[in-house]
């Protein structure tokens, strides 16, 4: 390692390959940016449980919930498997979610983070709560993007298939037409992809991972100075301070609705305190 690189690495940040470039990294990103001009919180903000997260940026907070969740997925799969994230394309801020290589072949992941919605997939068509989306249509053109760069790279043809995994769906339902892709919940993925039979041999795979993982092969920017762990760290931030202002949250609720409980029951036995007074009038 040169002088400069060591400086490099002295300032927290490095010249990494892409096997090391961790899950859900350029949607932190995104995130962190949108979320670094809200303004700072207050302590009634924090009392309260006000949600921390600006609107503009909570799209970007799904989305690397999502990919985080299928990389821990994908983590499984086992030594025979080559595993990158967030794999950077083109010459600007494009990326793969997650790029896999293995014995039965080159795949492309896009991760769509849809909770608790209601996804319909028939041919062509990805409808999220009745709203057609363009998720096949970009699934597609990533998976071939990633066959032109891996082949340019390899010297030959290399096929990529497109999946499109949907994470925290309240459903799936296909239609009776054949999607383009292959679509699957997080959970089957290791298993659907483990149950692919095996077109390459294991000196292919690792000569595909090995091209795989330099971000020459993908961007036109060859060098990167990853600050990954600087930039989980802030995220992880957020994350607790999303998940306490939830809690604080639910305790105003709870509190709430046992006053009003204790209310209703106040109200009830002061009602029947008048009644028992006024029989007891009657009688008397």
């Amino acid at each position: 390692m040169g002088e400069e690189q060591l400086d490099v690495v002295g300032r927290g940040c490095v010249a990494v390959t892409l096997r090391a470039r961790r899950p859900a990294y350029s949607v932190m990103q995104e995130c962190l940016r949108l979320q670094a001009a809200a303004p700072p919180r207050t302590s009634a903000d924090r009392f309260w449980g006000r949600h921390p997260l600006r609107p503009e940026a909570r799209s970007w907070y799904q989305g690397a919930l999502g990919e985080i969740r299928v990389a821990r997925v994908l983590d499984e799969l086992g030594p025979d498997w080559t595993v990158l994230h967030s794999v950077p394309v083109g010459s600007g801020e494009s990326d793969i979610d997650h790029v896999v290589l293995g014995p039965p072949g080159v795949f492309t992941l896009n991760t769509k983070h849809h909770d608790d919605k209601k996804v319909w997939v028939g041919g062509n068509v990805f409808m999220v709560n009745g709203s057609r989306t363009w998720h096949i249509r970009n699934s597609l053109s990533e998976a071939a993007r990633a066959s032109r760069l891996l082949s340019a790279r390899a010297g030959g043809p290399v096929d990529v298939t497109p999946v499109l995994v949907v994470v925290g769906a309240r459903s799936i339902r296909f239609g009776e037409k054949q999607p383009p892709v292959v679509v699957l919940p997080e959970a089957h993925v290791g298993r659907w992809l483990r149950s692919l039979p095996a077109v390459h041999s294991d000196e292919a795979v690792t000569y595909l991972a090995m091209l795989a993982e330099e971000r020459a092969t993908w961007h036109t920017q060859g060098l990167v100075l990853d600050d990954t762990l600087r930039h989980e760290q802030r995220f992880q931030r957020l994350q607790r301070e999303i998940a306490l202002a939830g809690r604080r949250r639910r305790r105003w609720a709870l509190g709430a609705a046992v006053g009003t409980v204790a209310a209703s029951v106040g109200a009830g036995i002061t009602l029947l305190g008048g009644v028992l007074a006024a029989v007891t009038s009657s009688i008397g």
